[in-house]
């Protein structure tokens, strides 16, 4: 068990999947909000650099695991100008507000979301070109699992971009960071949140949570090969890319 695992949002008894699920169902209203906040905006360099690494590949069918509010998806349909984009998540508050903002985008025709649960998908073995997850990956309950559903669902040749927050590893920005996480995050996402909870869960499981080398080791270990990382702005954020 790798140790964002065993963090659980609240804390309670039982399997964090439905804690997590709950969590996110709670702050959803104001989620994009805080994510580029807390960001200062720098996520969306982040996102838009793994997007464009999947461009040389021009995926035609993406699965979007971890949806969210659909950002990612959103992206990838405006840069990779795939024929599909399946969006799938285990929050139904996410996925509506994300539904807004596709059809608000006109990409109902290429984008589309289903609940599913991504340690067991629903879909057929070797069905998507791609296979996305942005900033969820550690919410896995079982991060072995889900990392092996999503090899399943790939075509052979076909590639698995993760990125996801990290913490730096060098001084100053360690020391820095570690502040910042552990009393500004927590303090202004249960102002505008008003979960007391959830923003003290995400930075601990940021610090918990498997990278670099690491990382690049658990995903070899659930089929891929070719992986390869890239960090961003000090370490806040690292990029995984990965072939089946």
């Amino acid at each position: 068990m790798y140790g964002q695992e065993k963090i659980k949002p609240y804390k309670d008894s039982g399997h964090k999947r439905e804690q997590v699920e709950l969590m996110f169902d709670h702050i959803a209203h104001s989620y994009d909000r805080l994510n580029h906040f807390l960001s200062w905006g720098i996520d969306k360099s982040w996102r838009r650099t793994a997007v464009d690494s999947l461009r040389p590949f021009r995926p035609l069918h993406i699965l979007d695991v971890a949806t969210g509010t659909g950002d990612f998806a959103i992206l990838s349909a405006r840069r990779l100008s795939p024929q599909t984009i399946t969006g799938v998540d285990i929050s139904e508050g996410m996925m509506q507000i994300g539904q807004q903002k596709v059809k608000a985008a006109d990409l109902e025709h290429i984008i589309s979301f289903r609940h599913e649960d991504c340690e067991a998908l629903s879909f057929g073995d070797a069905t998507f070109d791609a296979v996305t997850v942005a900033y969820g990956v550690r919410n896995f309950e079982h991060l072995d699992k889900g990392l092996k559903e999503m090899h399943r669902v790939l075509k052979p040749g076909g590639h698995l971009l993760i990125i996801e927050l990290s913490s730096p590893r060098r001084f100053p920005m360690k020391q820095l960071f570690s502040v910042y996480a552990k009393i500004f995050m927590p303090l202004i996402g249960r102002i505008i949140s008003k979960d007391h909870s959830a923003y003290t869960y995400l930075p601990a499981t940021m610090a918990a949570f498997p990278q670099g080398e690491i990382m690049q080791g658990i995903i070899r270990k659930a089929g891929f090969s070719d992986v390869r990382f890239k960090r961003f702005t000090f370490g806040i954020s690292t990029m995984y890319l990965a072939t089946k």
